[in-house]
């Protein structure tokens, strides 16, 4: 005989029993976290933990967003649970993104700037990154060149293709934030895009484009003719 779906089950139960899509946001949270505190148990603080979302990602989204000193604030997680949350949150966020990178072609620049937006629009200090792309457009590597204080200027040509070489590259994007909100490109950036492009040139490895993330808009040297 068929059992009856019913909220009176605990999530893990119900998880053995109808599979993890039959079970809430909360309850799949609440199996994470295992135990609550006397007052409030697990699904109780998976509730409390989902509250802490925000507009525009709210939910599950928005646990990316929320730092270990809110999750902490809330009686009954510790920085144990806190943490696990956390790389959840990291794992979730690295699968989809590993799951699009099959598919995704980084041919526009318009689509390149919304898959890295949420990853550094929000970040405080400048992260380079190197894109290197076979000759279709997909995606070979991803390279974190800097992280950090480390400014655009202090890229070298030199270790750009030393690592486009690795990745048997075709073509070249250069990605990177800026912490003040303001995608335009300093002199700086100008120059060492210049740079890249011209030996770009002469390894027959082109820069395709560089695009700066700001606060929820970008600037793409290919869109603004700077390449």
């Amino acid at each position: 005989m068929k059992k009856e779906f019913t909220q009176n089950v605990l999530p893990y139960e119900r998880f053995l029993e109808f599979g993890a899509e039959y079970l809430t946001d909360a309850e799949l949270l609440a199996i994470i976290l295992r135990t609550g505190t006397v007052d409030c148990n697990a699904l109780m603080l998976a509730d409390k933990v989902l509250a802490l979302s925000k507009y525009p990602r709210e939910g599950l989204l928005g646990l990316y967003d929320i730092s270990l000193k809110d999750l902490t604030s809330i009686k009954g997680i510790g920085e144990v649970k806190a943490v696990k949350l956390k790389c959840i949150a990291e794992l979730s966020m690295r699968m989809s993104r590993a799951s699009a990178k099959q598919s995704f072609c980084f041919n526009e620049p318009s689509s390149v700037a919304a898959y890295y937006m949420e990853k550094l629009r929000h970040r405080t200090t400048e992260c380079v990154f190197l894109l290197c792309l076979d000759s279709k457009g997909k995606i070979l590597s991803e390279k974190k060149m800097s992280e950090g204080s480390v400014k655009m200027s202090l890229i070298s040509p030199r270790e750009i293709f030393m690592e486009a070489l690795k990745a048997e590259a075709v073509n070249l994007i250069l990605l990177h934030n800026h912490p003040s909100g303001d995608p335009m490109p300093s002199n700086s950036d100008l120059e060492i895009t210049k740079s890249i492009k011209e030996m770009g040139l002469v390894l027959d490895i082109p820069l395709l484009d560089h695009i700066i993330i700001g606060d929820n808009k970008y600037l793409s040297f290919r869109e603004a003719s700077y390449l």
